[in-house]
């Protein structure tokens, strides 16, 4: 049944809340993220000691309950999105690290039992950096979102996991892993906590999102207790996929927001000829083309992020967002690049790096739920 002219209507206009988070998460993104960016992507500064600081920014405490320590705030894909593109605007690499801890957080309040948020929960609201993070993705250039391979069966009183996931934020230090599997041909996720015997941890050398310390995480018979299934074993992968997709997409948006902000005043001070490199039609017309296609992905992103608030259905629209976003900001950073000419190439200007980090949000899956 197709939608009514009232299901197509979502409100764009921000609390009061959402307005003071965003200027936190802004100068958050500028102060810290963008100055340290450079340095972490080059290896100068190790990622791990710049995720403490993002305990103050509560990201993970919000959602959580006020009777397991939390701040009690209603879970709101709307401003979890938001958040998600400020960060960003600093960084994608480092805004992804920042935002794993968050999306484990809200699985678990989405589809966890009541005995796992309060075994859980309360250690994300003591002050300290929890690293925590979700695996989804595997090493297969076929690889189905919705059909896992990494196989979970039943040992003893527990379960046994064999297989491999890759592109998993914070790998290499997550003291807990939402791991998702197929459980007697159905997908299911389990709570791995710290690094049992059996569990690989090998970091990853990509083109970019090095600031996010990306593993793969190889499964070799490894052991978890019965309680480590999340739920009650029904697990709703295409809900937890749809929900990240609108993660993904807020990140890519901040981050291509990043660079139009950036190109826009190097190609106005960009004298060549005599005159502003923007006096050309060629130059203009590609700021403009990048502008319009921002904004059609932040809409996009935004209403797939509304309908799931409302408790609506969401993911036709979180599809089509992940789908475009994922072709139009690669594009993005390619113009990016091209706009700054030889610069664009040296390292000194931060497009590369953005565009190198972009490259990758057509791989991703299943990361950053909102």
């Amino acid at each position: 049944m197709s939608d009514t002219a009232e299901d197509l209507l979502f409100d764009l206009t921000l609390t009061d809340d959402q307005r003071m988070n965003r200027d936190t998460m802004q100068r958050f993104a500028a102060a810290e993220i963008r100055a340290l960016a450079r340095a972490v992507d080059a290896g100068d500064t190790p990622a791990a000691d710049f995720y403490p600081k993002t305990v103050d920014l509560g990201l993970s405490l919000l959602p959580i309950p006020e009777a397991l320590g939390g701040a009690g705030m209603s879970r709101s894909p709307v401003s979890n999105a938001l958040i998600y593109e400020d960060l960003a605007h600093g960084d994608l690499a480092m805004a992804l690290g920042s935002v794993a801890p968050l999306g484990f957080v809200n699985t678990l309040l989405d589809q966890g039992t009541d005995a796992q948020r309060e075994k859980y929960l309360p250690a994300f609201c003591s002050g300290e950096f929890v690293a925590a993070s979700t695996a989804l993705l595997e090493p297969k250039a076929t690889f189905e979102p919705g059909a896992p391979q990494l196989a979970a069966t039943g040992k003893g009183n527990g379960y046994s996991l064999s297989g491999t996931k890759v592109m998993v934020p914070l790998g290499m230090d997550a003291a807990l892993l939402l791991v998702v599997a197929q459980l007697d041909g159905k997908p299911a996720a389990f709570i791995v906590e710290g690094t049992p015997d059996g569990l690989t941890r090998t970091a990853e050398a990509n083109m970019g999102l090095r600031g996010a310390q990306l593993a793969t995480l190889t499964f070799d018979n490894v052991e978890v207790p019965a309680d480590a299934l999340l739920g009650d074993g029904a697990f709703d992968l295409e809900r937890f996929n749809d929900l990240s997709r609108i993660g993904l997409c807020a990140l890519a948006v901040g981050t291509c927001q990043a660079v139009l902000d950036y190109v826009i005043p190097y190609c106005n001070e960009r004298i060549a000829f005599g005159e502003p490199i923007t006096n050309r039609q060629s130059v203009a017309f590609m700021i403009a083309d990048m502008a319009i296609e921002i904004e059609a992905m932040r809409l996009m992103t935004w209403r797939a992020a509304a309908q799931a608030e409302q408790g609506r259905s969401f993911h036709q629209q979180a599809y089509l967002a992940k789908h475009f976003v994922a072709e139009h900001a690669m594009k993005i950073g390619t113009d990016g690049v091209q706009l700054l000419g030889g610069h664009g190439f040296c390292c000194e200007h931060p497009v590369e790096l953005w565009y190198r980090s972009l490259r990758a949000i057509a791989t991703l899956e299943g990361l950053a739920s909102a």
